[in-house]
């Protein structure tokens, strides 16, 4: 099992603490991020994923499976008790058509807490306390605030100005647009924080490789409960979503949904001029941030960038799928029918499944 980076090679030296971006991330234009590479291994019988997939996981390796065990499920009974739910494997059913799976009812009510419960079991196995930073403006900051709370870890929140900041108790810090600065702010301010000390406890996977782990345990369940899904339509912002359901998922053609503000479509038409391989060294000209700030029913997936874009496109080109944009009719009419509980974020995904009919075993996911 080995963590190297897609773009230059690099890999993980045994034994590091700090396995989340590559060292040569920012100092050039390629696209430096970390891929966990691991066989699959055994499936023990447990309702908990982080412990059900644990052999597949990079946060499992090199430690006591005995300890490991121990760690979750302290971890579990302490995040019970903040948000009253603890991880366990969430329904994935037939319905209308479609195979939902049904995240809201997941730690935080959305899929953003699987990505960081993996980043929070490797810091608790190896006993790393430093102050935990994330970019974000709703899910994941409130995920981010449940799973710090739980620790007793200090969290700075990066988000930003006019953010609702309602759910979250954390140190929020907002973050005003600078003028000739590109790119989200939080995400800028964020990035100092890191440069300083903080540890990247962020949904990016960009920043953090192993918050992709965390969240290929969703996609694990559903290859699990239905392996012979033929489309997977996901909703995508920064893009980890997209990114862990493909590594845990292959076989599937995969839809990445945005709305008009779509980055990932513009670099997806790039690249079939140029290619993936001569993008990932030439990232400025495939991913960039948005020149004006869009405005979408379906704000969680408004990032200024597709993070983790390449992962992204890799895998639509390798299922033969491709990037699916839908309207704001179309978001508002998805979340009609998703029903109460689900946000328009939450409910893109079935949007663009909406939007693309096709006669194969299709599944949607609902993420808050």
């Amino acid at each position: 099992m080995t963590m190297t980076c897609s773009g230059c090679g690099w890999s993980v030296p045994p034994h590091e603490l700090r396995p989340f971006r590559c060292p040569d991330s920012g100092s050039d234009d390629t696209d430096h991020v970390l891929v966990r590479r691991i066989d699959d291994g055994a499936i023990d019988d447990d309702p908990d994923p982080f412990i059900r997939y644990r052999r597949r996981m990079h946060i499992s390796q090199g430690v006591d499976d005995r300890q490991y065990i121990d760690v979750v499920r302290r971890l579990e009974d302490r995040i019970e008790k903040v948000d009253g739910r603890r991880f366990t494997i969430t329904p994935f059913v037939e319905h209308g058509g479609f195979w939902i799976k049904d995240e809201t009812h997941n730690v935080a009510g959305s899929h953003k807490a699987r990505h960081l419960m993996g980043v929070l079991i490797w810091l608790e196995l190896h006993g790393i306390g430093a102050p935990l930073a994330i970019a974000s403006c709703g899910n994941a900051a409130y995920a981010a605030s449940i799973l710090g709370r739980a620790t007793h870890r200090r969290l700075d929140v990066y988000v930003p100005a006019g953010a609702n900041t309602d759910r979250i108790e954390a140190n929020i810090i907002r973050c005003q647009r600078r003028t000739g600065e590109r790119g989200d702010p939080a995400y800028l301010r964020f990035r100092e924080a890191v440069a300083r000390g903080a540890l990247p406890f962020t949904c990016q996977g960009n920043e953090n490789g192993l918050v992709i782990e965390g969240g290929s345990t969703l996609g694990w369940e559903m290859r699990e409960q239905n392996p012979n899904i033929e489309r997977i339509f996901i909703q995508t912002g920064g893009g980890a979503l997209a990114s862990a359901v493909i590594a845990a998922y292959p076989g599937p053609r995969i839809h990445a949904v945005q709305t008009h503000a779509s980055p990932l479509a513009r670099a997806w038409e790039l690249v079939q001029r140029h290619g993936l391989d001569y993008a990932i060294h030439h990232r400025s000209a495939f991913m960039w941030p948005w020149e004006t700030e869009p405005v979408s029913v379906a704000g969680g997936i408004l990032d200024d960038e597709t993070y983790d874009w390449v992962a992204v496109i890799r895998g639509m080109l390798a299922s033969g799928g491709w990037p699916v944009t839908v309207s704001e009719e179309q978001l508002i009419e998805a979340n009609r029918i998703a029903g109460p509980g689900v946000s328009a974020t939450g409910s893109a995904g079935l949007a663009g499944a909406m939007a693309l009919p096709g006669e194969e075993t299709t599944a949607v996911l609902f993420t808050g």
